[in-house]
């Protein structure tokens, strides 16, 4: 690992720990996406090459949603198992099945299965894919959390807070030089979710 990495890294933790902490989290939504647009358009680590540096301007969001930021009891799934992803040149990742959360959100309900990424350490891993996804998200959906890389929106008791206002684009969604793990076919609302993150100058 590099120390521009390892920089990376250690300030998309940082900004997360910051968002825990907050006691508004539309204020700290708002934060949050400050520091990434500014992460993007200058760390050597960004998903963007120097290309697209040039023309970035931030990235686009929905608006804030109270109403889409929920804390989900994480219960024993009934199907447990192993999911295996490739990953281009870095071999390939093995996902476990963990859990489960039932989502109750504005505009429908539904579950997502919850991964622990195997290998040294491990982390949580919570990809999602709706009915934005090609329209103004994401074709291949989005991730909520990833605690290996520091998304981490935070936990009580037995639950998962799970903020959809922080749902991100994979680092593949901005450069063909990335191979991300996508939302699997059960993690697929039909439904829209519309806040977080949009791709690219979708309106």
């Amino acid at each position: 690992m590099n120390l521009e990495l390892l920089d990376f890294r250690r300030r998309v933790a940082e900004a997360y720990a910051a968002y825990r902490h907050a006691h508004d989290p539309e204020q700290a939504t708002r934060v949050f996406r400050l520091f990434r647009d500014k992460l993007f358009g200058s760390h050597p680590e960004s998903a963007l090459d120097s290309d697209q540096k040039q023309g970035f301007r931030g990235l686009p969001s929905y608006p804030y949603d109270p109403g889409f930021r929920i804390l989900a009891e994480l219960r024993p799934t009934p199907n447990p198992g192993f999911l295996s992803l490739s990953l281009g040149d870095d071999g390939e990742a093995t996902l476990r099945k963990v859990g489960m959360v039932e989502v109750a959100l504005p505009t429908g309900t539904g579950t997502l299965d919850v991964f622990w990424i195997e290998g040294y350490g491990g982390g949580i891993f919570l990809p999602f894919g709706d009915a934005t996804n090609g329209k103004s998200t994401y074709g291949g959906g989005r991730y909520l959390l990833d605690t290996i890389k520091g998304a981490d929106l935070g936990s009580i008791g037995n639950g998962l807070v799970l903020d959809f206002n922080m749902a991100y684009n994979p680092s593949c969604a901005y450069n063909p030089r990335w191979v991300c793990p996508l939302a699997p076919p059960g993690n697929r609302f039909p439904f829209a979710v519309p806040v977080g993150e949009k791709y690219r100058g979708a309106d």
